[in-house]
């Protein structure tokens, strides 16, 4: 074994001057040579061998690990010339883009005289691991250009750069590239392609990718209902899920943290609990990802107790999981009990982050506890060093909407050192709405029409405000505008779960098995309510019809006919569980702790903002919500 020392003059040279220009980052010093140094005379190199053939080399970037060693190895190669060898100078940009130096690889990829597929695909890999998606399109582009066919490798990296710039026609072009290269069997070509038409928001084109295949893996199967879930398809990631497993594939922990958030977005215990047996029976309770996910889900389904014992019993917590469990006590109203679990996880020694915040400051909203909240808000920057964000200010906007002190809600948009978004005013026209501020609600309105003129919640709850005063003219204005703009309300939908099956319902609708029954309980419960003092509240119908058709539209909303039709389905003396989409209507919440007592049930409803638990007449809201 010998040392190898430069020697040779002009290999001490080029040695030399490329070591130097590498670090210096100049390309274009490539082509030039500097006069010898005498400081580098005589000084042996990293190198430790006594051949510098192809296997050598070969050998030297396999083995190496370090930015520095690769440095002096490149720097020999060009001395000797072999780095216009293609498998080496391919080498060289795989070795340089996992060492970390995009600049390193690219410079070698610029200077081949001669590439393969493969030099193509090593720098993507590169520009893939720092999220230079731009960069790998380019890439892609230039084989086209230069006649270089994408291979199995090369379409991921590009089928993935579309998914991060949501280029949804880029990638139905690349789509057809892979067509035309023989690769659309390939599993995971498919999967990335499933994947980026789910993230791109193009369901059906991925749905028809998933379907063509002959054979399907599990990272095939976990794009498709993450895909689902991510658009809202929870019932549809559900029933995929079951196809899985009886297709023979037993889930990961990323599958397992999908299908539990689609129970968590239907609010379906009991198919949650099922999932949740699968995760013991996998061994997945011990990660803390799927931990946290179980959590959320509980707390979405409306269980916090189970969802506090899945928490208590996690070996491992991180920062997500604190912040889970804070925010689902925040959203059932539980505003003392997520502060306190909040100074508990602080005395652990673990900070919280921008999530955690958002989640005390909530529960402070929905609690009505505006001085902790002010405090909590003044923590952030001056105990932890964190810069509220638009989502901590839409918090405090939303406190002190809620308490009536809007001219101080207003005042914090005015002050947000960021654009004020949508979400911002929103929260601030939802507290116009809660105390009738029409003034106020019609300034605001006007510049949510400006920053989100498509979306029709907010033309909807402007028509709430006028409808509440009884100014039926101007809510025809607000109709104008929808119709000028082809926008159509947001239908009212509530799920309720029976039997492992998701039951929806929507306002005014009769197309259910048991229609006729749930309308005949809904008349009995009408005239149980009526005696005990219940009054329709009519001023949250939004048209102006006679008082009667206004209660007979008040008792079709769909929460109403949900647990009518859990009334008729379930044991008496049980909990009934609904989810809704929007907010609850006023009537609606007064309705529902009318049914409570009559009929002795615990009702657990989750709206789009928080959870109510009624119970012998009353809501754990207080109803303040």
């Amino acid at each position: 074994m010998h040392f190898l020392t430069f020697s040779s003059a002009t290999t001490t040279r080029r040695v030399y001057y490329n070591h130097i220009c590498f670090y210096a980052g100049t390309a274009a010093a490539l082509t030039e040579a500097p006069a010898r140094t005498t400081e580098w005379d005589n000084k042996p190199a990293l190198i430790n061998t006594s051949s510098f053939g192809f296997d050598t080399y070969s050998s030297l970037l396999q083995d190496c690990k370090s930015l520095s060693s690769l440095k002096q190895i490149h720097a020999h190669m060009l001395g000797t010339g072999s780095v216009h060898n293609v498998y080496l100078g391919t080498k060289l940009i795989s070795v340089y883009e996992k060492t970390g130096s995009l600049v390193g690889a690219r410079l070698v990829f610029d200077h081949m005289p001669e590439r393969n597929v493969f030099s193509w695909n090593n720098l993507m890999a590169g520009y893939a691991r720092e999220g230079q998606w731009e960069e790998i399109i380019k890439l892609y582009r230039e084989m086209h250009r230069q006649g270089v066919q994408p291979d199995n490798f090369t379409f991921p990296f590009a089928i993935k750069a579309c998914s991060g710039l949501s280029a949804l026609q880029e990638g139905k072009e690349i789509q057809q590239n892979v067509i035309r290269g023989g690769c659309e069997s390939d599993v995971y070509v498919a999967s990335c392609l499933v994947d980026m038409y789910a993230k791109c928001g193009s369901i059906e084109d991925a749905r028809q990718v998933f379907d063509k295949l002959s054979e399907r893996d599990l990272v095939c199967w976990t794009a498709m209902i993450n895909g689902y879930v991510q658009h809202g398809f929870a019932k549809e990631a559900l029933t995929l899920f079951h196809e899985m497993q009886v297709a023979g594939f037993v889930p990961d922990a990323v599958s397992m943290v999908s299908v539990i958030s689609a129970c968590a977005y239907l609010g379906a215990l009991q198919q949650g609990k099922w999932i949740h047996d699968c995760v013991i029976r996998s061994g997945f309770d011990s990660d803390v990802v799927v931990g946290s996910s179980l959590i959320d889900m509980y707390c979405k389904c409306g269980s916090i107790e189970i969802a506090r014992e899945v928490f208590d019993k996690m070996r491992k917590r991180n920062v997500i999981s604190w912040s889970a469990m804070i925010a689902g006590y925040a959203t059932h109203g539980l505003g003392k009990e997520a502060l306190e679990l909040f100074n508990q996880m602080q005395r652990t020694g673990l900070n919280p982050n921008h999530i955690t915040f958002v989640s005390v400051l909530s529960a402070c909203s929905h609690a009505g506890l505006i001085d902790e909240g002010m405090e909590y808000f003044n923590s952030m920057s001056q105990d932890y060093r964190l810069t509220p964000g638009v989502k901590h200010y839409t918090c405090m906007v939303d406190l002190l909407g809620r308490a009536g002190r809007l001219d101080e809600a207003e005042g914090i948009i005015k002050k947000v050192p960021v654009e004020p978004d949508a979400g911002l005013w929103g929260a601030l026209l939802g507290a116009c709405r809660i105390h009738g501020n029409i003034e106020l609600g019609e300034r605001v309105a006007a510049r949510l029409f400006e920053i989100e003129p498509e979306n029709p919640g907010y033309y909807v709850l402007m028509s709430n405000i006028y409808a509440t005063a009884g100014r039926w003219h101007d809510i025809a204005k607000v109709r104008t505008m929808m119709a000028d703009k082809k926008l159509k309300k947001v239908p009212g939908c509530s799920w309720i779960e029976l039997d492992d099956k998701v039951h929806a319902f929507r306002v005014g609708e009769k197309v259910h098995p048991q229609s006729k029954e749930i309308y005949a309980m809904l008349e009995t419960l009408a005239t149980q309510m009526e005696a005990a003092g219940y009054v329709p509240n009519t001023n949250f119908v939004l048209h102006d019809v006679e008082e009667e058709l206004k209660e007979d539209i008040l008792y079709s909303h769909s929460e109403k006919l949900a647990i009518a039709f859990g009334l008729l389905n379930t044991s008496p003396g049980t909990s009934i569980r609904i989810t809704k989409n929007l907010r609850v209507c006023g009537d609606c919440h007064t309705a529902t702790k009318f049914i409570s007592k009559i009929t002795m049930r615990e009702i657990i409803m989750r709206d789009a903002n928080r959870f109510h638990h009624f119970k012998n007449g009353l809501c754990s809201c207080g109803d303040y919500w």
